[in-house]
């Protein structure tokens, strides 16, 4: 009996080491795909930016940044100052709506009601709707039933409802990720709940609140299909709102189509990207300051 049980156990000794072995090679393998993964990705946007900062770079010249746009000088500076605009106008737009209808999802609405099912269903519809339906959208709305025409002021509302749904489903993930204890607590000294969501619950979901204006803006930087239907692609400075402007991905999308000036488009690629990495760095020291003054 013992040597037939010692037999057994030597038999399934090797199995045991053969799964062992196998359970180790898929552990390693699941931790190596990981770091694999995102070092693809790291490698991806450091080819795509040292591309375009390559191409671009050596065809900078002062003429782009002369303040009127001509054929010889192909001048971004119009293009810059109506993105900068643009995106003003949409946050402005879409920010307080946004974080409002976010704040009523996370704090006042009952959970697992039919309306908050029905707005996130919205918003995540909006959310995976193409660009150009919301360029339509803002042609027949904005352009021709309100009749603001090509304007600065159209593209802007088209823009911000675009990026809506983001602001909403960031700003209300990031109330959600609050320990409900800061709640309780808040409600137990004797603050309502208006009181909790402006002094406990904001300043500790603003990170995640930026995040979101963030990725809207970003959004709105690289758009051109929906203002082209909406903003038009006029190149002087707008004297109003209900003026026709283009922006900077419009201005790109105008050079490369033309085929005239493809340096050109390769240098306004390049101050595209300086503008979006210096408006998210402003963002966040903004918000690190913002958060500091409130929990000081």
């Amino acid at each position: 009996m013992i040597r037939s049980t010692r037999a057994r156990k030597g038999q399934r000794g090797p199995v045991q080491g053969m799964r062992k072995d196998h359970r180790s090679v898929a552990d390693r393998i699941l931790r190596v795909l990981p770091y694999a993964a995102a070092a693809l990705t790291a490698a991806l946007i450091g080819f795509i930016i040292c591309y375009i900062l390559v191409m671009g770079i050596p065809h900078i010249s002062p003429d782009l940044f002369a303040l009127k746009y001509n054929s010889t000088n192909v001048s971004l500076m119009p293009a810059l100052i109506n993105t900068v605009l643009m995106v003003i106008i949409a946050l402005l737009l879409a920010v307080p709506i946004g974080l409002g209808a976010a704040i009523f999802l996370a704090e006042y609405a009952r959970r697992g009601s039919r309306i908050v099912g029905a707005i996130r269903i919205a918003a995540d519809t909006l959310a995976g709707m193409p660009s150009i339906v919301y360029g339509l959208f803002g042609l027949l709305f904005f352009v021709t039933m309100l009749g603001w025409r090509l304007s600065l002021l159209a593209g802007a509302c088209t823009l911000a409802i675009m990026i809506l749904p983001l602001i909403i489903s960031t700003a209300e993930e990031a109330l959600r990720a609050v320990s409900d204890a800061w709640r309780e607590g808040s409600f137990g000294l004797g603050a309502g709940r208006l009181r909790t969501v402006g002094v406990i619950l904001l300043p500790s979901a603003l990170p995640g609140i930026i995040a979101g204006v963030i990725l809207g803006i970003g959004r709105i930087v690289g758009e051109s299909a929906a203002l082209i239907y909406t903003a038009g692609t006029a190149t002087d400075l707008p004297q109003g709102l209900f003026d026709s402007t283009r922006t900077l991905s419009v201005h790109m999308y105008v050079l490369a189509s033309e085929g005239l000036h493809l340096d050109k488009t390769y240098a306004t690629a390049v101050v595209l990207l300086v503008l979006v990495v210096g408006i998210n760095t402003a963002s966040l020291l903004i918000a690190r300051r913002i958060q500091k003054g409130l929990t000081a």
